[in-house]
């Protein structure tokens, strides 16, 4: 899923977003209403859960039970399955929206690159 990534770098860097950056456009743009993305669990929960800085993201608190209830559970590995997949479907999602962001933000700088050209 990466490799379009790696031929976008090389051919078209002049319009290719940064990750690491954020971005240059209104996050509304082209939206008529969009809400906020929040997180749920706050620093205290997190650091009384000893979460990695890896794992702090918009996932956090599925993260959070699934910890909780392995170790309630802790021989009967099997018994935090929802847990498991309510964490592992918020990481997918969160992976697609970041993928729609980067491309939204690719398409933006094209029109903006083609915009420059029309008007020279």
């Amino acid at each position: 899923m990466g490799s379009h990534l790696v031929r976008s770098y090389i051919t078209e860097s002049d319009v290719t977003p940064d990750p690491r950056k954020p971005s240059e456009y209104d996050p509304t743009l082209g939206f008529g209403e969009r809400k906020e993305r929040v997180m749920l669990a706050t620093q205290e929960q997190m650091n009384q859960a000893m979460l990695p800085v890896q794992q702090r993201d918009y996932c956090a608190h599925h993260l959070i039970k699934l910890m909780k209830c392995k170790r309630d559970n802790f021989p009967n590995f099997l018994a935090c399955k929802h847990e498991r997949h309510d964490w592992d479907y918020c990481e997918h999602q969160d992976y697609v929206m970041r993928m729609k962001e980067f491309e939204r933000e690719r398409r933006l700088n094209l029109r903006k690159k083609r915009i420059e050209a029309n008007a020279a």
